[in-house]
């Protein structure tokens, strides 16, 4: 796991939104290999191992792969420039080392991917029962088939890209909150507004 990720993780425990305190065990580089993240609201403790942060409560792998390739997600992203990370929810964590070339200089956090994703410096994987990640602090977010119908799931995705960059999806419905720039019968694409501020 990329050390700079947890500063954007959160605890998945029902209460409000807080961050988790990493206490490092082995390192390579940037890079933790073993640790444990904890809660200070909960106390609830969250261990990573090879790399990979196991919280508590992660579903299986789903056995539907993504339909979606590396070069439309990048272009449905449309992101411009290096920097931040783009989350990947479900199957669609299997395009990542595509994705990695496709967005030069832009870090990867795999939630749930398929069983053999391996955690790398630049794509950490994460396995958790929702969306670990803060408010507001993902450059972009992509929802594969496995998650895409859980309405929990997309708020989760929307609540965790920053305001004016996108949101994409590999099935269900996309809510009202955000504006719909393009859907087919088997995905959509979605920005979440920008905030506004008067004065």
């Amino acid at each position: 796991m990329f050390i700079e990720l947890t500063d954007h993780l959160i605890c998945p425990a029902g209460h409000e939104e807080h961050y988790l305190v990493l206490l490092p065990g082995v390192m390579e580089g940037r890079r933790v290999v073993t640790g444990d993240l904890g809660c200070p609201k909960c106390g609830r403790v969250v261990r990573v191992r090879d790399g990979i942060a196991e919280f508590e409560g992660a579903p299986a792998p789903g056995a539907r792969p993504s339909r979606l390739t590396a070069d439309a997600v990048a272009a449905f992203l449309g992101l411009q420039g290096p920097g931040g990370f783009v989350a990947l929810a479900g199957a669609v964590g299997a395009l990542a080392g595509q994705l990695g070339e496709a967005l030069p200089g832009v870090a990867l956090a795999l939630i749930n991917p398929p069983d053999g994703a391996a955690d790398t410096l630049g794509a950490s994987v994460l396995r958790s029962p929702r969306l670990p990640l803060q408010r507001s602090s993902m450059r972009g977010l992509v929802v594969g088939p496995d998650f895409a119908s859980s309405p929990e799931w997309i708020a989760d995705a929307i609540r965790a890209t920053l305001p004016g960059l996108r949101v994409v999806a590999e099935g269900g419905e996309p809510p009202e909150a955000v504006q719909v720039l393009g859907r087919t019968a088997e995905c959509w694409v979605a920005q979440k507004p920008a905030v506004h501020r008067s004065g």
